[in-house]
């Protein structure tokens, strides 16, 4: 396994990381408790040491899935959660002292934790990028011992940009793929010079990129990849990347010529992105078993 530094925390974490969301339950169709567990053992197994979360996958079901993991285990497993989608409506005036307590609090309880190792502002609207008192909470929070280091999920590289203004986030989480290839143009030099850490999220389309889809394939109804094409539920950039899926698709076919003899279409994009020195790293999903622990097995080589 590759490690590689996360901005100025000193964290070396892994550039393959454990995304937490598909072990919720709710969002990427039916899951299993037995599963997510085994996903999450054969990650850390793997030498995967950073697990990322949020307090609204599965309701909190997420953490405390990685929190029974956790005390199993005796390797020092970097956790990262996230806070503010429980907002309804999810406004800027929402992200207030009040609220962050609370969703810390809680997310403290979930993970069974006296101090949250990385707490990130879950892709927060526009607005609170210009509320340096939002910031200066997390400022106090991490005074307060409550969580160590603080960054933020982001949707656009305008927000990314913003928000390494703060000299205390640590991190961005931000869509980079090969479909979504503007932060590496765009923001990536400003994260360096900044020392910020760069975590790519969605670095497969939400599937796309696997090469396994085609116009056929058919998704449950309660995954968000059938009920959010097109941002009904959430940003539009979570699913496919806000890509079409049929353009999707067409764009896979384009590169499929690309892909190296021996590898797959996910290696060659997931191999595309730590390409780039600046990513620190990305996230899969902890389902299936048997994908991820090939993609981990070939890129970790």
């Amino acid at each position: 396994m590759e490690y590689r530094t996360l901005g100025r925390t000193g964290w070396n974490i892994s550039v393959i990381g454990f995304g937490a969301w598909g072990i919720g339950g709710g969002d990427w169709g039916t899951t299993d408790d037995k599963t997510s567990l085994a996903a999450l053992h054969r990650a850390i197994d793997l030498g995967v040491n950073f697990i990322d979360t949020a307090d609204v996958y599965g309701d909190g079901h997420s953490e405390r899935l990685i929190a029974e993991v956790r005390k199993a285990r005796s390797e020092q497993l970097i956790i990262a959660t996230k806070a503010g989608r429980r907002l309804n409506p999810h406004t800027a005036s929402g992200y207030n002292r009040q609220n962050l307590t609370s969703f810390v609090e809680r997310s403290l309880q979930n993970l069974q934790t006296e101090t949250l190792d990385l707490l990130q502002l879950h892709s927060p609207p526009s607005e609170v990028y210009h509320m340096p008192e939002v910031f200066a909470i997390l400022d106090d929070l991490a005074q307060q011992g409550k969580i160590r280091f603080y960054g933020v999920s982001v949707e656009r590289v305008d927000e990314a940009l913003k928000a390494i203004t703060y000299p205390n986030v640590q991190s961005i989480q931000i869509i980079f793929n090969m479909f979504r290839f503007k932060p590496s143009e765009q923001f990536f030099a400003a994260a360096r010079e900044h020392r910020v850490g760069i975590l790519a999220r969605v670095p497969l389309a939400s599937g796309l990129l696997t090469g396994k889809f085609n116009s056929q394939t058919q998704f449950a109804a309660n995954d968000h990849r059938m009920y959010n094409r097109h941002g009904e539920a959430f940003d539009q950039g979570e699913t496919f990347s806000g890509v079409d899926y049929e353009t999707g698709l067409q764009a896979v076919e384009a590169l499929r010529p690309l892909v190296p003899q021996g590898a797959t279409m996910a290696q060659l994009a997931l191999r595309w992105i730590l390409m780039f020195p600046e990513v620190t790293r990305f996230r899969i999903g902890g389902r299936p078993l048997a994908f991820l622990s090939k993609i981990w097995y070939k890129l970790s080589k």
